[in-house]
């Protein structure tokens, strides 16, 4: 098992890093292969930040949590992935659908922009308008930028997919239409899905 800790606006702790550790190896035994954890433990505030995420062959689980001590952070975040395995462990052991060999993944890029106001136009008090303007003639920043694989699976496999590693949309390959999807949540509490098809109507 490898463990990668990260720590951000805090000190980096052995006591920390046996706790993440001993935790982590608590979930080995879910999984009939190896697994590998990331750890991102941050300050914001009084606010500890524990987001932890286990990478498990194609699967990603995902445990985000803030508290006031970065101890139960921790704790809490593996619970929620311990809640995600025992829900979902059957599914993911089943056999993969012998339907979605037909299509390759494929990679999307995804960035995080930050469009905040400038704050050198501020400075020089333009009115908002000209600020605006002023902003997006440099093009919106780009904070950080990771790479996911989309792979082919089913809508409810990508629903199982979408809890597991706690994020807020799923680009996929759905393998009853070869199309692909992308699955997000909505603000109202329920999951909308979009299919992008090439054909001119």
């Amino acid at each position: 098992m490898q463990v990668n800790i990260t720590f951000r606006g805090l000190d980096s702790t052995e006591a920390l890093k046996r706790h993440i550790e001993d935790r982590v190896s608590h979930l080995e035994k879910y999984f009939d292969r190896a697994i590998e954890a990331q750890a991102v433990l941050s300050l914001e505030r009084y606010l500890h930040n524990a987001d932890i995420t286990i990478h498990a062959g194609q699967y990603v689980l995902r445990g985000r949590v803030k508290s006031e001590d970065m101890y139960k952070s921790i704790d809490d975040a593996i619970e929620k992935i311990e809640k995600q395995l025992k829900r979902y462990k059957g599914r993911m052991m089943a056999t993969k659908l012998k339907e979605a060999e037909k299509f390759a993944a494929f990679r999307v890029r995804n960035d995080i922009l930050d469009v905040a106001e400038d704050e050198s136009a501020k400075d020089r008090e333009l009115s908002a308008q000209e600020a605006e303007a002023e902003e997006w003639s440099q093009g919106p920043k780009i904070v950080t930028s990771h790479e996911i694989m989309a792979e082919a699976m089913t809508v409810e496999e990508a629903i199982m997919q979408l809890d597991l590693a706690d994020y807020d949309f799923r680009i996929f390959t759905n393998v009853k239409t070869g199309l692909m999807n992308v699955l997000y949540r909505r603000h109202d509490g329920h999951l909308g899905l979009l299919e992008v098809s090439s054909e001119k109507k």
